[in-house]
């Protein structure tokens, strides 16, 4: 009896800390959402009534974030930078994957250590380093040659290479686990019947990567579009949308327009990572 008591009280302990956990992660995400439909001028109770207008209002005080020029600038901007840094880490991220999976040199080991490093290296570090560098090399440029470095001073240029200096660890990681489980004789069967080594990486190592790179792409672009503190230090005129948000925010304070963004992004999030399910589960099903 003392054992199935000890066993209910354990059980019971189990579940109460999982519903508190899972709590605690929603809360913040539920709040957002709804006073993203809430009509009142501010993001708090009580509730005034169910509205739209934070999403499709035209005139102020509730201008939508759809008619919003600078949400909307930041979130192509965000996008832009998502696509150029998520695919630029999967292209370098597969061939990481093959130069340390395939391939055997000295310092093997050393390098794959130096490629992990920065994602143990605060993003404002890297943020702080990448803008020194790229200033002093610009400056130095101006200085002696008389020529103007534009890309090296701050925006979207530094910024994709400030998000790219660590997502393309993350692509890198999920790519090789995957390589790493490939079966070498379907290359030699696809050589043995006469396919060259590109068709053979075309039609048979590739596709085998799909799912792995198709996941690491989606992660990468989730990465970038969320990163702040390293786009923090990087950024010019060109604003992503977490750089636009945090400036309103610091103008003007929450606004419920700024749940109607929370709640957009949840939404595409959510669906983004869905897909990465999708992908994952027809990666486990090779």
């Amino acid at each position: 009896m003392a054992i199935a008591s000890q066993n209910k009280a354990y059980l019971f302990g189990y579940r109460a800390y999982l519903v508190a956990f899972f709590v605690f992660l929603a809360a913040p995400l539920v709040a957002a959402g709804t006073f993203a439909f809430n009509d009142s001028l501010f993001p708090a109770l009580p509730w005034q009534g169910f509205t739209l207008d934070w999403f499709f209002g035209t005139t102020e005080p509730k201008l939508g974030m759809f008619y919003d020029r600078r949400l909307l600038s930041g979130l192509y901007y965000s996008f832009v930078i998502g696509i150029l840094v998520s695919t630029l880490s999967v292209v370098v991220g597969t061939s990481n994957a093959f130069l340390f999976v395939r391939g055997n040199f000295p310092g093997k080991n050393f390098f794959y250590i130096l490629m992990i490093l920065p994602l143990v290296i605060p993003g404002v570090i890297l943020g702080i380093s990448i803008l020194v560098l790229a200033s002093n090399i610009a400056n130095g440029a101006e200085d002696a040659l008389n020529l103007e470095i534009e890309f090296l001073r701050p925006g979207i240029f530094l910024v994709v290479l400030g998000q790219f200096s660590f997502i393309t660890t993350i692509t890198s990681l999920v790519i090789t686990a995957r390589l790493r489980k490939f079966d070498y004789a379907m290359e030699e069967a696809a050589l043995n019947l006469g396919a060259s080594r590109f068709q053979v990486l075309r039609t048979v190592t590739l596709p085998f990567l799909r799912p792995a790179m198709i996941a690491a792409g989606i992660v990468g672009f989730l990465v970038s579009f969320e990163n702040f503190n390293t786009t923090l230090f990087l950024v010019g005129s060109e604003s992503p949308l977490t750089i636009t948000m945090f400036d309103r925010m610091a103008k003007v304070g929450s606004t419920p327009v700024l749940n109607a963004v929370s709640f957009f992004l949840i939404i595409g999030s959510g669906a983004l990572a869905l897909i990465t399910v999708l992908v994952q589960r027809d990666k486990s099903s090779d």
